[in-house]
């Protein structure tokens, strides 16, 4: 019987610190949105009771609060490790792809299903990478106004310490109600992100057939071996 060499080979794509942040924000976004939802249109209120202490709404508020600190948490630790991780290297390199065109045209080519996956010098095609880039330029909107709602909430600790500036960047867009408006807004596109995001994941190792999707599980890829 004859062997059959492996065309492919593993590839470590994905840090444990990188995959620890991906999941924890997309837990956290999850909750977020859930919990945001309902602070928006309270949908649902606790039994009539004598007891004062029905303060659903309020506990409610707390957890998005605490939540949306630990978004923060991974987004300052993403940060970090985008810039200064060596196994997080390959992420910045994707910079050369995108502004390569022809990675680009080969990239479109791909998609529709009318040319081979382009040779990648990083770890991201450029529409990855535009969209990634794009995703994060919201996620630092969406805590920076979660930041000054927050400053309205509580008025000492950190809440005291980062008031001012919380204050003038809520001069600077005109107001809480625009601040308000603003974070909804992002937190719609971030929503509509997460569903793109998850089928072009899906379209990419079905495609690619290269174990796309389980490195960020297990930080490994399968490649096809270059001779």
């Amino acid at each position: 019987m004859a062997n059959h060499k492996p065309d492919r080979i593993s590839e470590y794509e994905f840090s444990i610190g990188l995959r620890l942040t991906h999941w924890i924000r997309a837990v956290a976004i999850a909750l977020l949105v859930l919990s945001g939802y309902y602070l928006s249109y309270v949908f649902a209120q606790p039994e009539v009771s004598s007891t004062p202490t029905l303060f659903l709404q309020a506990k409610i508020r707390m957890w998005h609060q605490i939540i949306g600190f630990v978004l923060i948490a991974c987004f300052a630790y993403k940060f970090y490790l985008f810039f200064f991780d060596k196994l997080s290297r390959k992420e910045w390199i994707s910079i050369v792809d995108f502004l390569n065109p022809f990675v680009w045209i080969k990239q479109i080519k791909y998609y529709l299903f009318m040319g081979k996956h382009p040779h990648l010098k990083g770890v991201y095609n450029p529409l990855q990478f535009a969209s990634y880039f794009f995703f994060y330029v919201v996620l630092a909107l969406i805590c920076l106004t979660g930041l000054v709602l927050y400053v309205h909430v509580y008025h000492e600790g950190l809440g005291g310490l980062i008031y001012e500036p919380m204050r003038a960047v809520e001069a600077y867009m005109g107001g809480l109600a625009n601040v308000r408006t603003v974070h909804r807004v992002c937190m719609w596109i971030i929503m509509f992100f997460v569903v793109v995001h998850v089928y072009m994941a899906v379209f990419n190792a079905v495609k690619g057939r290269n174990g796309a999707m389980d490195a960020i599980v297990s930080g490994y890829k399968y490649v096809k071996e270059e001779h």
